[in-house]
């Protein structure tokens, strides 16, 4: 059984999307143990609670040194004690430590098809208001596994979305949530704790 900690910032939607496929069968082998969030009150911990899942709050601004919020955190995963850590809307910096202690046991689902509209500053909607401005026909959501960089960990999987003419930043966003991060990251997760997936030699292997 895969033992995941999901680690999310606001609402959860992807969360939810995990907590749906493992009730209905489509995530198999795969348990939350745990949801850690930067923010108080936010829908995500009202979906954990729901759902019956630990759910913990750690934030940076109680800490009067990062390294302190740092190691709060990489406390609590150890106790938690994760197979696969889901970055799902997970908007903190992680520590680089956390890097070097989980190699090819983190994920991040990012709101756009990597390498565009990705790296510093590119989160939640601004990633919708940034392809908005370029003017691309096509968007979507990569998952991929993390490493030292930003968004730059190797790819599992990507789908695209169109982007339609009247489009907003809030309307592109649900549908690239509809038609994209929530099937890919359940995918992923699935893959993974069935050992279809996997990260080797700094990259991501598909076993057939």
């Amino acid at each position: 059984m895969l033992r995941i900690v999901v680690c999310v910032s606001g609402g959860g939607t992807n969360l939810q999307a995990i907590i749906d496929g493992i009730k209905a069968g489509t995530i198999t082998n795969t348990e939350i143990v745990g949801v850690i969030s930067n923010n108080p009150g936010v829908k995500s911990l009202e979906r954990a609670a729901a759902a019956q899942i630990p759910a913990f709050v750690i934030r940076p601004r109680d800490f009067a040194e990062r390294e302190e919020f740092h190691k709060a955190f990489l406390d609590r995963l150890a106790e938690l004690s994760p197979d696969l850590i889901v970055l799902a809307g997970f908007l903190v910096k992680i520590p680089e430590e956390m890097v070097s202690r989980y190699p090819g046991r983190i994920i991040n689902i990012h709101p756009s098809l990597i390498p565009s509209f990705c790296g510093t500053g590119y989160y939640g909607l601004k990633v919708h208001e940034k392809a908005l401005e370029r003017g691309v026909k096509v968007t979507g959501a990569t998952v991929h596994f993390v490493n030292e960089g930003m968004d730059e960990g190797p790819i599992i999987s990507q789908k695209a979305v169109q982007v339609l003419e009247g489009d907003t930043p809030e309307i592109l966003q649900k549908r690239v949530m509809e038609e994209a991060e929530w099937v890919l990251l359940p995918q992923a997760i699935d893959d993974i704790a069935n050992g279809r997936v996997c990260m080797e030699n700094g990259r991501s292997v598909r076993k057939v």
